[in-house]
């Protein structure tokens, strides 16, 4: 009997201590919070600074260089976002692009592993060329540094605030798309990311801006993000 309760209470203890660090890693911001705060203040960003080291996990990784960034090929015209909309398919780790009834784009993603990937309804608030994002823990290996993110589409709604920093980007630390590989932001390959950041509103009316922010006249456009990421 004393077997039992010691390896009950030892069962408890480790399944609070998996829930604490779950629900932990659900409220860290996934973006620098400097740059996010600036951003919910209405700021446009400046150009980072270039950096060349970057870590995933504890595998050191080198960065793209800004230069490598293309700016946006060409000012989009302001079309309607009402008949635009992205789907997330946390089941198939696939993302959808939509024009009314139309598919524009089907893209092979990686959503959250460590962290999850929000279901719901969301708008894209924010536009950045590239972000810092840095966060997880390294006493249990999952700390990332990660600059020079590229074509980051941030997204919110009533439940997941601005601060929290979900978004699309590419991906330039893992080639394992098809399986969740995140901390809770949609990874893209980088290719796949840049045609979003293109087609997605708010539209990028300066191609020069490093960042650009949705309004009530250059709204951004609906997600829609569904499923349960498949067992790994």
């Amino acid at each position: 009997m004393k077997k039992f309760i010691s390896f009950f209470v030892l069962f408890l203890a480790t399944f609070f201590l998996l829930q604490s660090k779950q629900n932990h890693s659900q409220t860290e911001p996934l973006a620098n919070p400097i740059s996010l705060s600036k951003l919910i203040a209405g700021e446009t960003l400046p150009a980072p600074a270039d950096e060349h080291y970057a870590v995933f996990h504890g595998t050191e990784i080198s960065p793209p260089i800004l230069a490598s960034l293309r700016q946006t090929s060409r000012v989009l015209g302001v079309t309607s976002p009402a008949g635009k909309r992205i789907e997330v398919d946390l089941t198939n780790q696939k993302v959808y692009a939509f024009e009314g009834n139309t598919k524009i784009f089907d893209f092979t993603v990686s959503t959250g592993k460590w962290g999850r990937t929000p279901t719901g309804t969301f708008r894209i608030w924010a536009k950045v060329r590239s972000q810092l994002m840095s966060g997880g823990n390294q006493s249990d290996g999952t700390y990332y540094y990660l600059p020079n993110v590229p074509y980051v589409e941030f997204f919110y709604n009533d439940q997941i605030p601005k601060t929290m920093g979900y978004s699309f980007h590419g991906t330039y630390w893992h080639h394992n798309f098809g399986h969740p590989m995140s901390h809770g932001c949609v990874n893209m390959r980088t290719e796949d990311a840049a045609k979003l950041y293109d087609w997605t509103t708010p539209t990028v009316t300066n191609p020069k801006a490093w960042s650009t922010l949705a309004s009530t006249t250059n709204p951004g456009t609906e997600v829609v993000i569904y499923g349960n990421p498949p067992a790994e």
